[in-house]
Formats: C-alpha cells, sequence, structure tokens
C-alpha cells in the first residue's frame, strides 16, 4: 500500500494506516507530481492520484517502508510539533509587542528586554509614561517583587527613567496601552505553555533507552535529541548505514553529473528540514562548547570553505559518530575507546 501524507495530521493517520496494513511504503509527493506527466489527460483528480500512487508503490522498489512506532515516538512527534507551534507563536506576540511598545513610549522599548519575563509583566500593569512616572521607583520595586520578577531595583529604575524623559502622552496612548498589555499577557501565557511542553518533551524523552547516547555527543540536549527520536523514529536500521541518514538529513552532497562532466556536487533538494536543523543547530553548538569540533570547523574554514560549508562538513562527520555510538550503545567520549586502551 501507497501512503501519501504531509502536516500533523499525517502522523495520527499514517500509525493509524500502518497498524491496519503489514505493507505501507511512502511515495513522496514531487515523485506523484512527475510521475503524473506520463500519464494519459490533462486533469487532475483525487482518484487519478490515487492511481499514479498505486502504480508507484507497485513498480518500484526502493521506496521507503513504513513501520509502526512505538506509543512513546508518537508522543514525542506531537510535544516537538506543538512546541515548534508555540514558539513560532511567542515569536509573532513579541514581535507585535516591539511594534506596540513605541506608540507609547519609545524610550521604554530602548531601556528593557521585552523578551525577558521581568519586562514582559512589567506592562501587564503599567504601560504609560504617565503611570510609570505616578508610581514611582519604589513603588514599581514592590509591585514587581510582589510578583518574583528578578532584579527589580534596576528594572524600576531603567523603567522609570525612561518615562520621565517623555513628558508628553502620544495619539492614541490609551488604545496601545490596552494593546500592550494583552500582548504582553499572551506572551506570557505562550512562555508558559512552552515550559510545560519542555517538561514533557524531557519526560518522554528520558524513558527512551538512547536518550544518554544521544545527549552524550555535544551540541545535543533534551530538545534537539527528541527531535532527532521524532524525525528518525529511533531506529536506525531503517536507514542501514550512517551515509543513507546523512542524505536523509541533508547534510551531504548530491551529485549532478552528465556525460563528460564528473565531481558536480550540490546541495540536495529533498531532505527532512527537521533532522537537517538537527544535526546543523548542534554542530553549531559544539563549536563553541567542543575541543574537536571547533580544530575540525577551523581546519575546514583552513582549506577555504564558507561558514556554513564548514557547518555543513561537522554535521556531516558528526552524523557518522552518532551513528556509531547508537550503533555500539556507548557514550560519547573525547578518547575513543581504543586509544584509551593503548
Amino acid at each position: 500500500m501507497g501512503w501519501n501524507a504531509r502536516g500533523p495530521a499525517s502522523t495520527s493517520a499514517g500509525s493509524t494506516i500502518t497498524s491496519l496494513w503489514s505493507n505501507v511504503v511512502y511515495v513522496p509527493g514531487m515523485t506523484v507530481n512527475r510521475a503524473a506527466e506520463g500519464y494519459r489527460g490533462a486533469g487532475k483528480t483525487d482518484a487519478k492520484d490515487a492511481l499514479i500512487i498505486a502504480d508507484r508503490a507497485r513498480m518500484r522498489r526502493d521506496l521507503t517502508v513504513l513501520d509502526a512506532d512505538d506509543e512513546l515516538i508518537v508522543e514525542l512527534r506531537l510535544l516537538v510539533a506543538r512546541r515548534r507551534d508555540l514558539a513560532a507563536d511567542r515569536t509573532r506576540a513579541v514581535n507585535r509587542l516591539h511594534d506596540q511598545v513605541p506608540a507609547i513610549c519609545p524610550a521604554l522599548q530602548r531601556a528593557v528586554d521585552l523578551t525577558n519575563r521581568g519586562p514582559l509583566v512589567l506592562p501587564t500593569g503599567f504601560q504609560t509614561p504617565a503611570s510609570l512616572r505616578e508610581i514611582g521607583v519604589a513603588g514599581l520595586t514592590e509591585w514587581l517583587r510582589a510578583r518574583r520578577i528578578r532584579g527589580v531595583a534596576a528594572l524600576a529604575v531603567k523603567a522609570v527613567t525612561a518615562a520621565e524623559s517623555q513628558m508628553r502622552a502620544l495619539p492614541g496612548e490609551q488604545m496601545a496601552a490596552r494593546l500592550v498589555a494583552q500582548l504582553a499577557e499572551g506572551v506570557i501565557t505562550l512562555t508558559e505553555q512552552i515550559k510545560d511542553i519542555d517538561q514533557l518533551i524531557e519526560d518522554r524523552f528520558h524513558r527512551r533507552p538512547s536518550a544518554e547516547v544521544i545527549t552524550s555527543l555535544p551540541g545535543i540536549g533534551v530538545l534537539l535529541g527528541a527531535e532527532f527520536l521524532a524525525a528518525t523514529g529511533g531506529d536506525m536500521d531503517r536507514f542501514g548505514s550512517a551515509d543513507k541518514l546523512a542524505g536523509f538529513a541533508g547534510v551531504t552532497p548530491v551529485p549532478r553529473d552528465s556525460g563528460r562532466v564528473h565531481g558536480n556536487l550540490h546541495r540536495p533538494q529533498r531532505y527532512n528540514r527537521a533532522l537537517q536543523r538537527v544535526f546543523y543547530t548542534s554542530a553549531l553548538i559544539s563549536v563553541r562548547c567542543c575541543p574537536d569540533s571547533r580544530r575540525f570547523y577551523d581546519r575546514e574554514r583552513a582549506e577555504g570553505k564558507r561558514h556554513t560549508q564548514a557547518v555543513l562538513a561537522l554535521a556531516r562527520r558528526r552524523v557518522n559518530v552518532l551513528w556509531a555510538l547508537l550503533r555500539d550503545g556507548r557514550v560519547y567520549q573525547l578518547t575513543p575507546p581504543l586509544a584509551a586502551a593503548a
């Protein structure tokens, strides 16, 4: 049976199908689109698409076989997708907040960082320069301390000083203040929801036997490790080799040869974006915290590679390392076991 779907709903639907059918393969959407050109008729219908998917599944033997994932992997996929949505919503809300605050007091936006909890709690109670001047530094300090904010004295001084630099009310100040208070409360709510999701992700992730192995690789924490399991299913036997895993993650170039032209390598077009993010981001972090990664990155840069190329090369190398760790069931060590034994 062939299966072609995208989006969050495909997770539960795909799990249902794999539990009902013994042999389910994944047919990429681009494969269906390209194959449609070889069929008669210019029309596009669901029946025609179903026929194309069935033909691809019947004739091709290189399609990915979908196996039923365990309960833990399905939960991680749902949690990771939900956290991604919440993070995007929070970013949009913070950007709207940055856009609204200058309509009340431009100096306040320059004085405080509206991405931290303290400055976010401030506009839920006081938005206008007049209200900040009225309560004063002492009153604002007590108000913030009652809400368990860190660094209340410095924050109160910055906010009141910014308010004192503007003695004139701007047009539309009251409506802008109302919107700013709502936006700040929304950002705080989203932040709390993300924290709750993070706790659920950490709990599910550490139930996986390979969690300690994955997080032992420098640059990979709980969140990136959970995203890795969600993207791969946690079963490396599905890929067969580290090279196939690297190709699935899009961190290895693909050849584009023709005739006498050989060795023409290009960036891949079809790969798992989420898995590439895991390896690229972790490689970027490891450059700062792992001496081996730093030396590899510096060597690649010395050879003339750009920053992105050097990080991708490091990510490709780390695929091999993580593959070997998961295969052997051992944690990462700066000194390989054989070298230490010698």
